[in-house]
């Protein structure tokens, strides 16, 4: 199987995501990194680019230079990586695309839903595609879990509860590339934990449930001393059919780690994920005992790689979006729909802008299609 010519922008030296994305490309043998623009240092980008064992001439500092270069290269990538702070991701998407050349992004979709709005206008009509990488959604009990409220294992939903909770910026001051950015409005956002894990567990209730919120009403905090953004939110929210729905999302809860936890209660049963034990899936049906579905059970698909009781995680979920991409761009539209998509940003984009002008009338109940009309 041919494999696909990749390229990365961001993930350089220091940085977090980027070689989680590199990992994920590799896994399933679908890519071949061959340029990127690590880092806007010029000597930063090329000892970053070296150490991962790119030729020089491939190594860039400038994003706008290298989709021009590669795009004229009878050789040159055929898709990208985008891995850098939010305020990138659209200016540097918009380059590849306009140059014909495909985008795998993090979220969230922009800094704001107008410009959110407006790129998703020009990426539609642009001469490539665009992939966002909710990763959680691709973990296979995730998946499982879709695919056993669809089939109406739960009966008539009645309650989607979602937490994300972290600890790290529990201090006032966090030093650091990662706080720093993640702290700063023109570089992450409208939203500090919301834009970056509350929309994480936003949309693992949308992709798993099929639903998305009519109303919201929330509450935001800024723990940490003189913070710009908020590092705990408390919402609200009322579904379409009556269901009911709660977030809670902080990075400023002590001791916790990476805890996306989602439940969803219906007239018939319940189930429960928690990313940190991401290799079983809990499922209350009513009057029966509880059942504890496994990675490597009955139900296994293609996500999963190796055996029951071997573990698979984060990485791997990433992973099987890098192959879904690759299936999607090879014609499978199958996969293309497990791929969380332009909608799926713009959605996360209103979530953070609604939750943040609810919070601003004290908590005003706050109808999303105002913000996803916009």
């Amino acid at each position: 199987m041919k494999r696909i010519r990749l390229g990365m922008v961001g993930g350089g030296a220091g940085a977090f995501i980027g070689p989680v994305h590199r990992i994920a490309a590799r896994l399933d043998d679908r890519y071949t990194l061959v340029a990127a623009a690590l880092s806007s240092n010029p000597e930063r980008a090329l000892a970053s680019g070296r150490a991962i064992g790119l030729p020089d001439e491939r190594i860039y500092a400038d994003w706008a230079e290298m989709a021009r270069a590669e795009a004229a290269r009878p050789d040159g990538i055929e898709a990208v990586s985008i891995t850098t702070p939010n305020h990138l991701h659209l200016p540097v998407a918009r380059a590849f695309l306009a140059a014909g050349i495909h985008v795998i992004c993090d979220k969230p979709l922009g800094l704001t839903l107008a410009q959110a709005r407006e790129f998703a206008a020009f990426a539609r009509t642009a001469p490539a595609r665009f992939f966002l990488t909710h990763n959680y959604s691709a973990y296979p009990l995730v998946r499982q879990a879709r695919d056993m409220v669809a089939e109406g294992k739960l009966g008539h939903l009645r309650i989607i509860n979602m937490e994300y909770l972290q600890g790290w910026l529990s201090d006032d001051h966090v030093a650091g590339k990662q706080a720093e950015w993640r702290a700063d409005p023109a570089r992450a956002g409208l939203g500090g934990a919301l834009g970056d894990i509350g929309t994480h567990a936003y949309h693992l209730a949308n992709f798993v449930t099929g639903l998305r919120a009519d109303r919201l009403s929330a509450d935001l905090q800024s723990f940490g001393a003189e913070r710009a953004l908020d590092d705990n939110a408390h919402i609200h929210f009322r579904f379409p059919g009556g269901v009911a729905g709660s977030g809670w999302i902080s990075q400023v809860a002590v001791g916790q780690e990476c805890g996306l936890r989602l439940r969803v209660v219906g007239t018939a049963g319940m189930l429960e994920f928690f990313q940190e034990d991401p290799n079983r899936l809990l499922f209350w049906r009513k009057d029966e005992p509880l059942q504890v579905f496994t990675r490597g059970g009955p139900r296994a698909t293609q996500d999963v790689r190796v055996p029951a009781g071997h573990p698979e995680g984060y990485l791997e979920a990433f992973a099987s979006l890098y192959r879904d991409i690759a299936d999607a761009l090879a014609g499978d539209a199958a996969a293309a729909g497990r791929v969380p998509s332009l909608d799926d940003g713009l959605e996360g984009m209103a979530f953070i802008a609604a939750a943040v002008a609810s919070h601003a009338a004290d908590g005003a109940w706050i109808a999303l299609d105002e913000y996803r009309n916009r």
